[in-house]
């Protein structure tokens, strides 16, 4: 019997069936339990037990501020086991289309106004080496190992000038707040009360003001037309009450969204690589169109974008 099950047994959800395990881009594995009409999540975090105690504090949190987390069921963090609240099966990329994106994103919104009152001392800092560590993973692991290109000295003094100014105009603007870190639609829940579930917090951070503003708008797994996303944006600068011009705000929303996708790219081709996960190739292209698109509009990364443009 695995530890798993020998565990189960010690807990109230003893009489329940494993059903299902559930994909993750992380070394955690989740498990539906059910026990009729009755159902919970069971997180094995075994294999990376210091994210559930990092998963416990940012759930509390976030319960402080009213954000929609899942209820902890019981929890034994030595073997690195969680029983959660289980928010049913419908994310928002299931549900999101041209109709109703306006407003789902909207309803997003406002729970990123929530997360971003919780309690982020403490929290690991995003601060330009962070930053920057993140944005490495791209030349490393997108340009050569997925592509299997070295730079030249040009063009690697030419990522190294561009990945400064990105980090640069996102430390412009303010810092100190309660990042997710990865919320996007297939980390919304919509839950049967057609209230937000928010899910897959632990690596939560303090950092930028539209982190989690562009992982919403900027999705690496949908897009919608940019006018609409700038205009959604801009209505949440104002209900955030930043008094800040719409050409800043734009560009400051910019270039959080080249920053994370930057990343991504690197992190989507290291899943392929490392960890045989190829499922995300396919996310590739929609993350590098939208580092080429908007660094295309900038004096400080218009090379860059050319030069992502000739490679890919």
């Amino acid at each position: 019997m695995s530890k798993t099950q020998t565990w189960l047994k010690t807990t109230s959800f003893k009489n329940y069936i494993i059903e299902s395990a559930l994909a993750d881009a992380s070394f955690r594995k989740y498990y539906r339990l059910r026990d009729g009409s009755k159902t919970a999540l069971l997180m094995d975090s075994s294999l990376e037990k210091a994210s559930l105690n990092a998963f416990m504090d940012i759930t509390s949190r976030l319960q402080s501020v009213d954000v929609g987390v899942p209820k902890i069921f019981e929890h034994n963090p030595d073997e690195g086991f969680l029983i959660l609240e289980d928010f049913g099966t419908s994310h928002y990329l299931d549900i999101l289309n041209q109709n109703n994106f306006k407003a789902y994103y909207t309803k997003a919104m406002n729970t990123i106004l929530k997360m971003q009152k919780a309690d982020a001392a403490g929290l690991p800092l995003y601060d330009k080496e962070f930053l920057h560590a993140e944005m490495d993973l791209m030349q490393e692991w997108y340009i050569e190992k997925h592509l299997n290109l070295k730079p030249s000295d040009a063009q690697a003094k030419l990522i190294a000038d561009t990945l400064e100014a990105i980090s640069c105009v996102v430390l412009e603007q303010p810092q100190d707040t309660f990042v997710h870190r990865d919320f996007h639609s297939r980390n919304i829940m919509l839950k049967e009360n057609n209230k937000l579930g928010i899910i897959d917090y632990q690596d939560a951070m303090c950092g930028a003001v539209t982190y989690d503003l562009v992982s919403l708008l900027k999705d690496c797994y949908v897009a919608y037309d940019r006018r609409n996303i700038k205009e959604l944006a801009l209505e949440f600068r104002d209900k955030k009450g930043l008094k800040v011009d719409n050409e800043t705000f734009i560009k400051w929303f910019d270039f959080m969204g080249l920053q994370r996708h930057i990343k991504v790219l690197g992190i989507f081709s290291r899943l392929h690589i490392r960890d045989k996960k190829s499922g995300y190739l396919k996310d590739i292209p929609l993350t590098l169109k939208y580092i080429i698109d908007t660094a295309g509009r900038y004096n400080e990364t218009k090379e860059f974008a050319a030069f992502l443009g000739n490679i890919k």
